[in-house]
């Protein structure tokens, strides 16, 4: 008797396991809409990281510059001076 019920539960327990993993499977719309979120995603991400590029670009220009004005000033005083 004990054996049944233990063949019995252990039944229950490998079909009740199975349930889940077939309510997992995913449509093809559902993987669709995935795939365009994901893809969507990436974009943003390239774009943030380009516009961050450029900025940093835009930085590293203005600071150029900034050091050759320094330099010229610097240039120009100290002809001036002598």
């Amino acid at each position: 008797m004990k054996r049944l019920a233990l063949f019995l539960l252990l039944a229950i327990l490998s079909s009740v396991c199975l349930v889940p993993a077939h309510a997992q499977r995913i449509s093809n719309e559902e993987s669709a809409r995935r795939s365009s979120k994901a893809a969507k995603k990436q974009q943003k991400m390239m774009k943030r990281s380009l516009k961050q590029q450029r900025k940093a670009e835009k930085r590293a220009i203005k600071a150029q510059h900034k050091a050759n004005k320094r330099a010229n000033r610097d240039l120009k005083r100290k002809r001036a001076s002598r």
